[in-house]
């Protein structure tokens, strides 16, 4: 009946090709809505998608896929996998409709509703953040993350959009698939597990790296597979016995094995510098139980004792995040345990709430409101509102903010009253007294900690009483900055120094106008603007601080407006795009689409970075610089994130030429193992004999049995490096090695 009401009211003017795609779209909105959704929420659903038809054109396309598919996929995404209510899904299926065919707000708010209407007007309002290519990532987030102060549901259906777009990547160039990895890891990523989102956080992470580091996703993908037969018969075994006793204890429970994230795979073989065999937790066990919420700490407790009736745990990975959830709503509890054969398994406990909150992050935090695990982010939103508001606080600390909590642990201590605060690892007592209040950290120089002083660069451990030591003479220094590690604190201390700033400035502003009248010269603009360009300061601020501060010789200033005028010419600060494009495109004019790599370029100024070291076969790209010619990186250069998000306009498409592969390159190898008698040399003998590679340097120190060095050679290109490195893993003692940057 559904679809015959909608054939016969919306699509008549539509194509036969048109109507069998509306309908197949329409059916699986329904499907996807009607689990979730209550009827007057479906009602909701039912009128947009009519609103949609009676709005769109046929043969409208939106990133390669037709609109009302497009519209329609983005919308059930948010329904399924984030759980947002049935006006934000609403505000999903519509924004790029309204968007391209220019619909006046007032027709949706009067066809369904104030509050869809005003979702739509604030995705509007935010929908070009990501196009503009030399916009900071720092701005765009602090634009984002502001309309948390309108509506939840804005950014919710903003991040489902960009996981949306990762996964339909492959109907856009090498290019936009680069862009857009290396923006949605710097800023969509951070934030959704900011927000709660770790499964979206995972998935972003994870198409980010199959763009940006081909070879070491592939690597552990394939790995992963090659082990899923025996990986699933593990989790069978481990389970059975478990699953018994929790069914006998009368538990309703659901239990599931889940291998980890490729890229948290990656991560770990980094920091612990080991290989993909030697990640001894490569997948997780996860058990959710039904239990009322009265009772759901003590049961994942029961639950946590019948497991390691079975297993040893491991005292020191137990973490409990049930008592103390994390500060974005994150309640389980995590143990670690060592099966027979030496295996180690990581056993994630929760309940059915929980595990909603887990996947679902934000949007279920709002239907759990009011629950104390739930307060954690309601402060966090709070202190990102008050951040937001101060309008002198530099965007880049709520940036830094959100990538430093994405991987890093939290810590949980204590006031002298006993209430619980919450920090990332390695913050100081001055980043906690600065979270007390503005007043207490700028006077703060000291504290007592567990009934013992400790200065303010003592790193806050798991459980400390904080007690903060204060003196009226006290005043922030530019070094706390280095001291600090969370954004409110730095956002403080940035705001009290520019005000100890600006009182200087006035006193050294009035220094210089006593001396201008003394030399008989204007204070006016010009004679101010000719000394801050030929000092080169950011702005008369800088300059009057250090005039009051003696930084400066007022007699320099003196002898440089009395000399002849000169006529002043400013150096070019940034490149423009019309320079881009005519260096860009004489790059490429006789290769098509690529800049070719080769000695044979002689017309165009390019140069291997520095940074990353590509070597042929490597995956690359071009950046134009101002003034040096074209750079060529990796596409997994420690640097290729920022430049191609911030300056996607200035990229050119670069390979190498197969056919020239004369060249050698320079690439430095970490190589750590056991020490050993001649370990030098049998490392030596293997590169220059039985390879015949030349070796410009190495390094090797030993300790404790242990060395660990660093080589530098020249190969041809990446099958000449892979071949050296799995010939050195054969030498004695050799552990293990890889590729540094």
């Amino acid at each position: 009946m559904l679809c015959e009401r909608l054939s016969m009211a919306s699509i008549g003017n539509f194509s036969e090709t048109s109507r069998k795609l509306i309908l197949n779209q329409f059916r699986g909105m329904i499907r996807t809505c009607s689990s979730e959704y209550d009827k007057s929420s479906m009602k909701l659903i039912r009128d947009s998608f009519d609103f949609l038809l009676d709005h769109v054109e046929e043969g409208q396309v939106l990133h390669g896929l037709p609109l009302i598919e497009y519209s329609t996929g983005l919308a059930r995404l948010t329904v399924k996998e984030l759980g947002l209510d049935a006006i934000g899904s609403s505000a999903a299926l519509l924004m790029h409709c309204v968007a391209l065919n220019q619909v006046p707000p007032e027709k949706i708010r009067s066809g369904l509703g104030n509050r869809t209407a005003s979702i739509v007007e604030e995705l509007l309002k935010i929908s070009d953040l990501d196009t503009s290519a030399t916009e900071g990532q720092a701005e765009n987030m602090r634009n984002l993350i502001l309309t948390l102060a309108t509506d939840f549901r804005v950014i919710l259906v903003k991040i489902a959009e960009r996981l949306y777009l990762m996964r339909q990547s492959q109907l856009s160039g090498e290019k936009e698939q680069i862009a857009l990895a290396c923006e949605s890891k710097s800023i969509y990523s951070p934030l959704a597990h900011r927000l709660g989102l770790y499964n979206v956080m995972s998935e972003m992470e994870d198409i980010s790296m199959s763009v940006l580091e081909k070879a070491e996703y592939q690597y552990i993908a394939e790995n992963l597979k090659a082990s899923t037969q025996r990986r699933n018969k593990f989790i069978r075994e481990f389970i059975h016995p478990v699953k018994e006793d929790l069914e006998r204890e009368k538990f309703s429970v659901e239990i599931k094995g889940r291998p980890k994230s490729i890229s948290s795979i990656w991560r770990k073989m980094r920091k612990q510098n080991v290989e993909f065999e030697e990640v001894y937790d490569k997948f997780a066990i996860r058990i959710i139980i039904d239990t009322p919420l009265k009772k759901e700490k003590a049961d994942c407790w029961r639950t946590y004792s019948i497991i390691t009736d079975h297993y040893q745990p491991n005292p020191e990975r137990l973490r409990d995040w049930i008592s103390a959830p994390k500060s974005n709503g994150y309640e389980s509890l995590h143990t670690t345990v060592v099966v027979p054969g030496g295996d180690w398994v990581e056993v994630q406990i929760r309940t059915r709430r929980m595990n909603e909150i887990a996947e679902k992050g934000l949007a279920a935090h709002w239907k759990y409101k009011g629950i104390k695990g739930q307060a954690g982010i309601d402060q966090w939103i709070e202190r990102v509102r008050e951040t937001l508001e101060n309008t002198d606080m530099d965007a880049s600390n709520l940036l830094e903010d959100l990538k430093l909590s994405q991987f890093s642990k939290e810590i949980f201590v204590f006031t002298p009253g006993g209430d619980l605060k919450k920090f990332p690892e390695n913050a100081t007592v001055l980043d906690f007294a600065f979270d007390i209040h503005t007043d207490v950290g700028a006077s703060c120089v000291g504290a007592r900690v567990n009934n013992k002083n400790v200065p303010i660069r003592y790193s806050l451990k798991n459980g400390d009483k904080v007690e903060i030591l204060r003196s009226k003479n006290q005043k922030p220094k530019i070094d706390w900055l280095n001291v600090v590690v969370t954004s409110k604190a730095r956002s403080k201390i940035k705001s009290a120094l520019k005000e100890a700033k600006l009182k200087e400035s006035e006193q050294g502003k009035e220094i210089l106008k006593r001396r201008f009248r003394n030399w008989k010269i204007d204070f006016n603009d010009s004679s101010v603007r000719k000394v801050i360009q030929h000092y080169k300061y950011r702005d008369a601020i800088d300059l009057y601080f250090d005039v009051a501060t003696e930084k400066v010789d007022l007699l320099q200033i003196k002898e440089l407006l009395t000399q002849a005028d000169k006529p002043y010419e400013a150096k070019p600060e940034k490149i423009k795009e019309e320079s881009v494009e005519r260096l860009a495109s004489h790059a490429t004019r006789e290769s098509g689409d690529f800049l070719i790599i080769d000695e044979k370029l002689a017309n165009v100024d390019y140069k291997l970075a520095p940074c990353c070291h590509p070597i042929h076969g490597d995956a690359i790209f071009g950046f134009v610089t101002v003034g040096s010619g074209i750079s060529i990186h990796r596409t997994n250069c420690p640097n290729a994130h920022q430049l191609l998000s911030r300056f996607g306009y200035r990229v050119v498409r670069a390979r190498w030429n197969n056919k020239e592969k004369d060249a050698f390159f320079p690439v430095t190898l970490q190589i750590t193992g056991v020490d050993d008698l001649g370990i030098v040399s049998n490392i030596s003998d293997v590169i220059s004999k039985d390879l015949q590679v030349n070796m410009r340097s190495i390094s090797i120190d030993s300790n404790d049995g242990m060395f660990e060095g660093s080589i530098t050679l020249l190969v041809k290109d990446t099958q000449h490096l892979a071949a050296l490195i799995r010939k050195l893993k054969k030498a004695k003692g050799v552990m293990n090695i890889r590729r540094l940057t």
